[in-house]
């Protein structure tokens, strides 16, 4: 076999194609390290997080009633507190009037404050509701109901009123049973009443409506 000799142009060429091949494949590695540094670069990115939380609870609020201003307790419509009135209003004359004391606080477990209003009686019995008037004012809380006491009070319901009238506006109450409210309730049988009041009978039963602030 005759070998075909390389003239030096020959190998001249083939140097400058394994140059140009050398070159272009380490562009092509160049250009891959490039971009995997920039994909590296991309992937490595730092992260961080807030996270936040909201705890709720819904309010209390409740009333309870004293007779003397220091037993309290609650008294619903079913089992009303009897009024301790100075004189017995179960004999009552023409001309005499009854005071009664009742205290109103929230209950110790109460966290908002509120109001606290009266309504008129619910009268029953056999009549003696139409000869009867009433009055109510907020007293301190430790003074005792009387005459005294009334006349210096600040009104709810004015002086002889029938007794199915409601307090006028409203009172405040604090929250976990701060600040009682004292009311005087004063009853009375005018004077000049007729003879036809005479053995006649009623049973007045007074609500307090307290309402919360929020």
């Amino acid at each position: 076999m005759q070998r075909t000799r390389r003239t030096p142009r020959h190998r001249g060429r083939r140097a400058e194609v394994r140059a140009s091949r050398f070159t272009r494949v380490r562009a092509v590695l160049a250009g891959a390290l490039v971009l995997g540094v920039g994909g590296t670069l991309t992937l490595a990115a730092w992260t961080d997080t807030e996270s936040v939380r909201g705890a709720f609870a819904a309010s209390k609020f409740g009333i309870v009633g004293s007779s003397d201003g220091v037993t309290f307790t609650d008294h619903p419509a079913s089992g009303p507190a009897a009024l301790s009135f100075v004189v017995t209003p179960t004999a009552l004359s023409p001309g005499v009037t009854s005071y009664a004391k009742f205290v109103v606080k929230t209950t110790a477990d109460t966290t908002v404050p509120g109001t606290l209003s009266l309504a008129g009686a619910t009268v029953t019995g056999t009549g003696l509701d139409t000869y009867l008037r009433y009055g109510v004012r907020t007293i301190p809380v430790a003074s005792p109901c009387s005459e005294t006491t009334f006349a210096a009070g600040s009104s709810v319901v004015a002086a002889a009123s029938l007794l199915t009238a409601a307090g006028a506006g409203s009172q405040a109450l604090a929250a976990a049973g701060g600040a009682p409210v004292a009311y005087c309730f004063a009853v009375t049988l005018p004077a000049g009443t007729p003879n036809a009041a005479q053995g006649l009978t009623t049973t007045a039963s007074w609500t307090f409506t307290a309402t919360s602030s929020s």
